[in-house]
C-alpha cells in the first residue's frame, strides 16, 4: 500500500526508501512517477549510505537510465531498481564472483535467473558485494573489500548474499537478487532483518551451473513477503518444464494452524548463544499464539559425519579453482583468497572416492530428515548460532583451522536444507538489546513454499518489521 503522506505529490527518495518494491511500482503504473525517477532516486539512495556500508560494488547506472527510457516489461515490479549478486552474470558487465582471479571478468551472456527478473520490470543498476566464490558466511573479500551491517557498521551483514541483504536493509534496494548453497540467503537476511526466503530444489531454472549435490539455489532478499511471493510466482518453473507443482501467486495468511516441529540444538546437538535460544522461545510462543501447535523435536542426524560430507562436496569447487588456475600458469596464491587454497589443500588431502561417498551420505541425510518432516507442517529453528560477527572475525585471511571452526560453529542450521532441497526461510522477528536482527528459520518439506509464504505472511502483520530501520538508512 502506498502512504498516506505520498498521496498528491511526487515522493522524495526518503519516502521511497521505505517502500517495498510492489508500492514503488504501483507509482509507476499510477502515473505518479515515472520508471526513470525511481531509478534515479534508486541510484541516490545508493550514493547516499553505499560509501558507509560497501554493499553495491559495480554500478551500471547509465545502462540502467537507458533501460528506464525505454519500453519496459509490463510486470509487477516495472522500473524497480534491483541488484545482481556479483556470483551471476548480466551480459556486459564486470562480474569477479568476488575474486581477483576473475577480476576483469566480463559476462558475455545473462543468467537465465537475471532475465527472469528483468521480464518482471526490474531494473538492474549494480553488482552486489560478495565473498570470494560465495564460499563465506561473511562478505570481506580481498578485491571487493568487507561489506558492513547498517545495523551496526562493526559488524558482518553475513554471506554470501552480504551486498544485497545490506543494499535492501539500508533502503538502497527493495529487493534484491541473492543466491544460496549452504544459506547464503537465509544467513545475511538474518544478520541484516530483511525476509529471505530460499525455494525448492527444482523450484527455478538455474542455468547448466550447479554445485555438487545440486545445493545451489537462487531467489532474492527483500523488505516485504509479498515481493518474494511475487517474484517465485513469476520466476518458478511452471507447465511442462515444472519440476514441482507450481507455487502460484500467495497474497496472505492462509488459514490452517500448523503442526510445527522447534527445537533450538544444531545438527551437533549444541545450543545457539543465549539471545538467539531466547530469540527462538519468543518466536515459538507467538506461533502458540497464533493457535499454532508448537512440538518440541530434533532431527537426530549424525552431525559430524553430516559437516564432514558438507565440507567435502564445499571443498571441491575450490580444489577445481586451484586446478584451473595452475594450468593457466598462475600463482594460486597471488589469486585466489587463503581460505580458498586451504579448502582446496583440504579436499586434495582426502582420498579418492570421497566426494562420491558425500553424495552418498547426502542421499541417507535427505531420507533421515524427510522422514523427520513428514510428521510436521514447519520446522522451526535458529538461522545462526549467534548474531552477527564483528568484521574480521571470519574474515578469509584468518588462519585456516581458527576459520574453520569459527565458521562451523557459526553456520550450523542452514546446509542441511541445501543437501535436502526443502524450502527455507529467514525471518525477521528479532532483534537482541545490542541492536542486532536475529532471523527465525522455518522449513518445510519439498514443494511447499505456499505452506512458508502464508506463515510468514501471518508473521509480518502479527510482529511487523517494515518500519523498523537500522542506523544507516538512506532515508
Amino acid at each position: 500500500m502506498m502512504d498516506s503522506n505520498l498521496k498528491g505529490a511526487k515522493p522524495v527518495m526518503p519516502e521511497l526508501a521505505k517502500l517495498d518494491a510492489t508500492a514503488q511500482a504501483e507509482l509507476v503504473r499510477k502515473g505518479e512517477l515515472t520508471a526513470l525517477e525511481l531509478v534515479e532516486a534508486g541510484i541516490s539512495r545508493i550514493e547516499q549510505v553505499n560509501p558507509q556500508v560497501n554493499a553495491v560494488v559495480e554500478t551500471f547506472y547509465d545502462r540502467a537510465r537507458e533501460a528506464a527510457k525505454g519500453k519496459l516489461p509490463e510486470g509487477p515490479f516495472t522500473g524497480v531498481p534491483n541488484l545482481v549478486k556479483d556470483l551471476d552474470n548480466l551480459k556486459g558487465t564486470r562480474a569477479t564472483s568476488g575474486s581477483r582471479f576473475l577480476a576483469q571478468n566480463i559476462s558475455p551472456e545473462t543468467d537465465p535467473i537475471i532475465a527472469g527478473k528483468e521480464k518482471s520490470g526490474f531494473v538492474m543498476v549494480g553488482k552486489s558485494n560478495t565473498p570470494e566464490f560465495g564460499l563465506l558466511g561473511t562478505t570481506e573479500s580481498l578485491l571487493l573489500g568487507a561489506c558492513n551491517n547498517p545495523w551496526n557498521l562493526a559488524h558482518s551483514p553475513g554471506g554470501s548474499s552480504g551486498g544485497a541483504a545490506a543494499a535492501v536493509a539500508s533502503g538502497m534496494v527493495p529487493v534484491a537478487h541473492a543466491t544460496d548453497g549452504g544459506g547464503s540467503i537465509r544467513i545475511p537476511a538474518s544478520c541484516c532483518g530483511v525476509f529471505g526466503l530460499k525455494p525448492s530444489r527444482g523450484r527455478i531454472y538455474l542455468g547448466e551451473r550447479q554445485l555438487p549435490g545440486d545445493i545451489g539455489f537462487q531467489h532474492c532478499v527483500s523488505r516485504s513477503v509479498r515481493d518474494s511471493a511475487t517474484l517465485l510466482s513469476l520466476t518458478e518453473l511452471t507447465g511442462k518444464d515444472a519440476v514441482l507443482p507450481p507455487v502460484g501467486r500467495v497474497e496472505g495468511p492462509g488459514k490452517k494452524r500448523l503442526r510445527i516441529a522447534f527445537g533450538t540444538m544444531d545438527y551437533k546437538g549444541r545450543e545457539p548463544a543465549p539471545d538467539v535460544k531466547a530469540a527462538l522461545e519468543d518466536v515459538a510462543q507467538l506461533c502458540a499464539d497464533l493457535g499454532h501447535e508448537i512440538v518440541p523435536a530434533q532431527n537426530r542426524i549424525d552431525g559430524p559425519a553430516f559437516e564432514d560430507a558438507f565440507l567435502a562436496a564445499w571443498a571441491s569447487g575450490p580444489a577445481e579453482l586451484v586446478a584451473l588456475v595452475k594450468q593457466m600458469g598462475l600463482d594460486p596464491e597471488a589469486v585466489l583468497e587463503p581460505w580458498t587454497l586451504g579448502l582446496a589443500e583440504l579436499f586434495n588431502s582426502k582420498p579418492a572416492g570421497t566426494l562420491e561417498k558425500s553424495l552418498a551420505h547426502f542421499a541417507k541425510v535427505t531420507a533421515q530428515t524427510e522422514a523427520f518432516m513428514a510428521d510436521y507442517d514447519v520446522w522451526l529453528t535458529p538461522v545462526l548460532a549467534t548474531v552477527p560477527p564483528k568484521t574480521g572475525e571470519q574474515a578469509p585471511t584468518v588462519p585456516f583451522d581458527t576459520l574453520y571452526e569459527r565458521v562451523f560453529n557459526y553456520v550450523t542450521y542452514t546446509p542441511l536444507h541445501n543437501v535436502v532441497g526443502t524450502p527455507a526461510m529467514s525471518v525477521p522477528l528479532s532483534w537482541n538489546k545490542a541492536g542486532l536482527p536475529i532471523g527465525s528459520q522455518f522449513a518445510a518439506l519439498p514443494g511447499q513454499e505456499k505452506v512458508l509464504l502464508e506463515l510468514a505472511f501471518e508473521l509480518e502483520q502479527a510482529r511487523p518489521w517494515a518500519d523498523k530501520m537500522p542506523p544507516v538508512f538512506a532515508g
